[in-house]
């Protein structure tokens, strides 16, 4: 064979081999459900002051700060709950039962070898891409959202250090967060339902009662007492956010949620991890806080939280389909403690 037909064979083989393992054409598109937005150069507590400072100065509202309580309190992190008055705007006409995706969130933690203070953020594109899903405002909304994350940026650019935008896993694309419901062979746990569908009943009432099922939820949740990272039972309201007149969002957290999201997400990672920072997975603290949501629909007063499992695929997939087959009690565990608080049967005789 002579040396230009050598050649020729080589780049045929070469073709073929680019055609079975090129990079498909939207991989670079995927999106995170978390963004990484910031790397610090500044010790954690100057960082945590430098951010709620930018926070609160910006047009954002923040509605709380919550101290994240990592597994052996080997790092730190700290979680904002925020809303945009700009983005509540855009979305005045939506469902209340989208009203998820109104909340923003912005972490800070520490992470890696040598415990580098980072923030990121639950990515608002990526939620609206959620639950905006079927509205016919969905591009004016992505949109919205997308200047949401623009304004968290914005309020964070004098920070000490360098602003980046890197996307964080899980990484999804667009159609696959339109049509989220779960991931691979798990959706068969979330039982192949949409954020609609995962939204559980807890309890209802009339369209008049309102205001008084929130004040009896947050009257719930006050009077309740945690346990320690080991039970379920127990839990702690980090926020009550009005969103117009029709929805109203809780934010709750406990010990328990915390060191599970934060060691099962741990484990199986090898990036990030160090004898001084075990825990990489704190750079998932912005899935904080879990939801429960009241909402006036149909004439009536109606309270949810999310299915647990289509929750945890949501924010945690890249944990590895192993970690959710050896943990498959846990989003349950935590579904039927909210329950147990917040259940019909309670509210009645509060």
């Amino acid at each position: 064979m002579s040396a230009v037909q050598l050649r020729s064979l080589w780049m045929g083989i070469l073709m073929i081999f680019a055609l079975f393992t090129q990079v498909p054409a939207n991989a670079a598109d995927k999106i995170g459900i978390f963004e990484l937005i910031h790397q610090s150069s500044v010790p954690y507590d100057e960082t945590l002051a430098a951010v709620e400072k930018g926070l609160s100065a910006s047009g954002l509202t923040v509605h709380t700060v919550h101290e994240v309580r990592v597994p052996d309190q080997m790092q730190q992190a700290h979680v904002f709950v925020l809303t945009s008055p700009a983005y509540l705007a855009a979305a005045v006409a939506e469902s209340p039962r989208t009203i998820s995706a109104q909340i923003l969130r912005v972490a800070v933690y520490t992470w890696g070898e040598n415990q580098q203070t980072l923030v990121n953020m639950a990515n608002p594109v990526a939620h609206a891409m959620v639950f905006y899903a079927r509205s016919d405002n969905y591009d004016k909304l992505t949109a919205a959202a997308k200047l949401a994350a623009d304004e968290i940026r914005g309020a964070l650019a004098d920070l000490p250090g360098e602003s980046v935008s890197v996307q964080q896993s899980p990484l999804r694309s667009e159609n696959h967060y339109k049509k989220f419901k779960g991931d691979g062979p798990a959706r068969m746990m979330a039982k192949f339902r949409t954020y609609r569908k995962s939204q559980r009943p807890i309890t209802e009432a009339t369209e008049d009662e309102f205001e008084q099922t929130v004040d009896t939820i947050a009257a719930a949740l006050d009077s309740s007492e945690e346990s320690d990272s080991s039970e379920t039972t127990g839990w702690e309201r980090l926020a009550r956010i009005p969103v117009g007149d029709d929805a109203v969002f809780f934010g709750l957290s406990n010990p328990y949620v915390e060191g599970k999201m934060i060691g099962i997400n741990s484990r199986f990672r090898k990036d990030g991890k160090s004898e001084d920072a075990p825990y990489p997975g704190v750079d998932h603290v912005a899935a904080l806080p879990i939801e429960v949501v009241v909402i006036k629909e149909d004439r009536a007063t109606r309270v949810f939280q999310y299915g647990q499992m289509w929750r945890k695929q949501l924010y945690f997939w890249d944990s590895g389909y192993r970690a959710f087959t050896a943990n498959v009690g846990i989003p349950g565990a935590i579904f039927n403690s909210v329950e147990s608080l917040l259940a019909e049967e309670y509210l009645q005789n509060d």
